[in-house]
């Protein structure tokens, strides 16, 4: 076998192709689950510091509403 020979058949094997393709599919969705992380974590931060503080004030509120009573 020639060395042109060679190069033609290994220029015509496709096995091995579709693996080629899922590992592309693969990386492109881990990706873009990356860049969806990374734009929503900010809103999510916010949104978790908004929830805590209206969560601690409606507690002082409650425990200092509770100690008018007595």
């Amino acid at each position: 076998m020639t060395f042109t020979t060679f190069l033609k058949n290994f220029a015509a094997d496709e096995s091995g192709a579709v693996t080629v393709d899922w590992v592309v599919l693969t990386a492109a969705i881990v990706g873009l689950g990356i860049a969806v992380v990374a734009s929503v974590r900010g809103g999510v931060e916010t949104l978790a510091t908004n929830i805590g503080t209206t969560l601690t004030e409606a507690n002082t509120q409650l425990t200092t509403d509770t100690a008018a009573l007595n």
